[in-house]
């Protein structure tokens, strides 16, 4: 495969579109050379292109158009593009429009004649596109005399950052000078009146950094034959330079570079031997991380554990308030209860004593008694069943075998005294004797009402309290309100 200047790739990028950088779009030019009275345009857009045409048509008329727009008129050898040894053309003969010489009969001298005497003005515009940028710039020149005037035209040079063209901004303006650039600066040009400060615009526009770049494009224009390459490219392409200086900063900067290459290679052996040692900082610092991290969940363990239990603690706050809560609701609901039902006590106890209630109570605290002398009689029988059986007397268990036992130990044993019968209580009938074995049953009667109270319903009668085979009860118990029981 064979290898160039450039390589594929870079010649098939380039085959998108070749008009990369800025390049010449348009060139306009009015009253110039013998382009006379109207606007001449040459449409390059941006292509190379090529000027062709019998002699004296006007090529190189607009080959210095082109020079004139980039180069100052003191440094244009005018018409050299066509061969002329001498300046035969200079700026004045194109604004003129000087075409032939005519030969004086009285002085044998010759006078330029021109397609433009008296006042006249010419025009070159240029428009520069870069298509890669989406931007264009126009440069141009604007050449003025007034008749009887004899030296070079008067003239401003002009850049702005769009696309201006002779027929809409240069033209209708008459001799008003001063209002056509007053126009121009209001659509945003920039206007010079020396080529210096014009120059170094456009080159900044388009991104000319050297200044004799222009002159080699002066030269390669109007070139028509180099006898010399080298003395061509050290004239015109290779700014002046002593190499000297050069070769002295070529030699320190070696000796830079070798004192930096060998400061590089011994920082490589230094890395080399450190390396073992950045591991184990690397894997220190990686430890270290590790227990500061563990450290700092370690320091917050108890903080997060007391936020833990202040949660769960005010959880069971909250259930515990709620659980008190509804123990007042229950208690209230109690207590309300409870004084409902003491009411009802009261009105019952009110109701139970108006309709001989207090009788009733001392009934049941006679039978309270008797009980509890049941209870000890029955200790008691066991004890003497005891004491029988120990002197081999016979058991008792109905009351004819007491009576017998006791009167065979009558001669030993003390007589026993008898109970005073009870007075009966007032208001109320004599209640009939107790039946035997202590069983009490209460009369049927009902009590007697009070004045103003409803009629209470009767009792029932009483339950008998069971008695317990073999269980003798003695009956002479003295029950208030009940007259004694025979023995």
């Amino acid at each position: 495969m064979s290898t160039g200047l450039f390589s594929a790739v870079e010649l098939d990028a380039g085959a998108a579109d070749a008009r990369i950088g800025w390049r010449l779009e348009r060139l306009e030019v009015l009253n110039w050379g013998t382009f006379d009275r109207r606007v001449w345009t040459f449409e390059a857009n941006g292509h190379n292109a090529l000027l062709t045409g019998d002699i004296g048509s006007g090529k190189s008329t607009m080959v210095d158009a082109v020079t004139t727009l980039l180069m100052p008129s003191q440094k244009i050898a005018y018409n050299k593009a066509a061969g002329a040894e001498q300046r035969e053309r200079t700026l004045r003969s194109y604004v003129a429009g000087h075409y032939k010489s005519e030969q004086n009969e009285f002085t044998s001298g010759s006078r330029a004649v021109g397609l433009r005497p008296g006042n006249t003005y010419s025009v070159i515009l240029g428009v520069f596109v870069n298509r890669a940028y989406a931007s264009s710039v126009t440069l141009a020149q604007v050449f003025w005399m007034k008749e009887g005037h004899q030296g070079q035209p008067d003239r401003f040079y002009l850049t702005a950052p769009e696309e201006l063209s002779i027929a809409a901004d240069f033209t209708e303006f008459g001799t008003d000078v001063a209002g056509l650039k007053r126009r121009l600066r209001e659509r945003g040009a920039r206007l010079h009146d020396h080529f210096p400060d014009y120059g170094r615009d456009f080159r900044r526009m388009l991104g000319i950094e050297s200044e004799q770049a222009m002159d080699l494009f002066h030269q390669t224009v109007s070139m028509k034959s180099v006898g010399d390459l080298n003395d061509f490219v050290r004239q015109h392409m290779l700014e002046p330079f002593d190499a000297r200086p050069a070769i002295d900063d070529l030699i320190a900067h070696f000796e830079d570079l070798s004192a930096a290459h060998e400061a590089v290679l011994r920082a490589r052996a230094q890395l080399a031997e450190l390396a073992p040692l950045l591991l184990e900082c690397d894997e220190f610092a990686g430890i270290e991380a590790q227990i500061t991290a563990m450290t700092a969940q370690r320091d917050g363990l108890a903080r997060h554990a007391a936020r833990l239990k202040v949660g769960l603690l005010d959880a069971s706050i909250a259930a515990l308030n709620s659980a008190i809560e509804t123990r007042r609701r229950t208690l209230a609901e109690v207590d309300a209860q409870i004084s409902n039902l003491d009411s009802d006590r009261q009105r019952l106890e009110v109701q139970r004593a108006g309709f001989g209630g207090d009788r009733i109570r001392e009934i049941e605290q006679a039978i309270a008694e008797a009980d509890l002398q049941r209870v000890a009689r029955r200790a008691r029988f066991e004890q003497a069943s005891d004491l029988l059986t120990r002197a081999e007397l016979p058991a008792v268990a109905t009351a004819e075998q007491f009576d017998d036992v006791r009167a065979l130990l009558a001669p030993a044993l003390p007589p026993i005294p008898a109970v005073p019968p009870l007075p009966p209580a007032p208001g109320l009938p004599p209640l009939p004797p107790l039946p035997p074995l202590g069983l009490i049953t209460l009369p049927a009667a009902p009590l007697p009402p009070l004045p103003g109270a409803p009629p209470l319903p009767p009792l029932p009668p009483l339950p008998p309290p069971p008695v317990e085979p073999g269980l003798l009860m003695n009956t002479n118990v003295a029950v208030p309100g009940l007259p004694p029981t025979p023995p």
